[in-house]
């Protein structure tokens, strides 16, 4: 566990020195799979249709719903490695 925390850690960090802004829908996998990792199952409302950024968010996050933390976390790191 504290590998694979200390590799999320890492990748996290990458995220932030990627060459190329990833496009959109990966920017959304990577946000969803951050709060999965990091909070766990999505529990806030809903946002309203005025908030175009927060519902597309909120969507990719409760995508998640029911990953394990353990398999959130390689998912991001497998996904920042693919983008490195």
């Amino acid at each position: 566990m504290a590998d694979l925390k200390a590799e999320f850690e890492a990748a996290v960090a990458d995220s932030k020195k990627l060459s190329e802004r990833p496009d959109n829908a990966t920017l959304l996998k990577i946000y969803g799979l951050y709060k999965q990792a990091t909070v766990g199952d999505n529990t806030e409302k809903k946002p309203g249709f005025g908030d175009m950024v927060g519902r597309a968010k909120w969507d990719a996050w409760n995508g998640l719903k029911g990953t394990g933390n353990d398999a959130a976390m390689q998912q991001y790191i497998d996904l920042i490695k693919s983008l490195g």
